[in-house]
């Protein structure tokens, strides 16, 4: 999943996408590079951030929505929202995918419009808001809380006819450092709940307090961080650097399999 991120304040990227015809490129290059999923926001979630109006959101992402769908018809694409209309216009266009970061409780009408499309829905663990989720964020046991939270939002999905789904545990969302090396370990135990599992840890700044370094030092952190989730078990990596994540993954895969791995890159009998 490529993160195209079209704000002026995302925490790595904001402003560099954002108007629709350079984020349209970039979606575009993405997909080349190896992206299955793009993953478009309207409005950063990044620790701090203000949130922006619904009418902002649309701005924002519809215009790039319609150029990628205008240019690859057949992209998913995946809208990186809360709220109930933005992810209702976006759908209508031809988006398959929500990613809702507060896991369908900040927007009431969103279940019955992921519903009513049929869409997959992501839905993600976050400790408070993103304006005060890193606000001394701390956990008797992370992995209990995030999985109790994770069975009940997936329960409430089902109930309100939504069958499509994928669970993200929230890397970098009101955790602490140890809080996410122990998610990344131990992805395992939250595929028991029966759900795909998405993880998010591109650049985020605990890679940051691991190396010390800045958010556009991160890339050799984040392709440890994406190997370790897939062979934890993750089976979406949400990235920015598309291309050096997949070739990383590549390898990783061909390593998993070992014997069972050709030179040509397919499954052996």
């Amino acid at each position: 999943m490529g993160i195209l991120n079209v704000t002026p304040d995302s925490f790595s990227d904001g402003a560099l996408y954002s108007t629709p015809a350079s984020a349209v490129r970039h979606a575009l290059q993405m997909i080349t590079d190896g992206a299955d999923i793009i993953d478009i926001g309207g409005e950063s979630t990044r620790p701090g951030s203000d949130p922006v109006t619904a009418g902002e959101e649309l701005k924002r992402v519809i215009p790039v929505i319609e150029g990628i769908l205008g240019e690859n018809p057949e992209s998913i694409l995946s809208i990186d929202t809360y709220k109930a209309e933005v992810a209702r216009e976006a759908l209508c266009r031809g988006v398959r995918i929500v990613n809702d970061i507060s896991a369908l409780r900040f927007d009431l009408d969103m279940p019955s419009v992921v519903g009513s499309y049929d869409a997959t829905v992501i839905l993600m663990h976050m400790k408070g808001e993103p304006k005060n989720m890193q606000d001394n964020p701390g956990y008797e046991n992370v992995l209990k809380t995030v999985k109790d939270f994770l069975r009940e939002r997936t329960e409430f999905a089902r109930n309100h006819g939504i069958e499509q789904i994928i669970i993200d545990p929230g890397i970098g969302f009101g955790k602490r450092l140890q809080d996410n090396l122990e998610i990344l370990k131990s992805l395992g135990t939250l595929k028991e709940i029966g759900y795909p599992v998405l993880i998010g840890p591109s650049r985020k700044s605990f890679i940051g307090k691991l190396l010390q370094t800045g958010v556009d030092e991160r890339l050799e952190g984040s392709l440890t961080a994406a190997v370790a989730g897939f062979l934890h078990g993750a089976s979406v990596l949400r990235v920015h650097d598309v291309a050096a994540t997949k070739r990383a993954l590549q390898v990783a895969h061909a390593v998993s399999l070992g014997a069972a791995y050709s030179e040509q890159g397919n499954w052996l009998p």
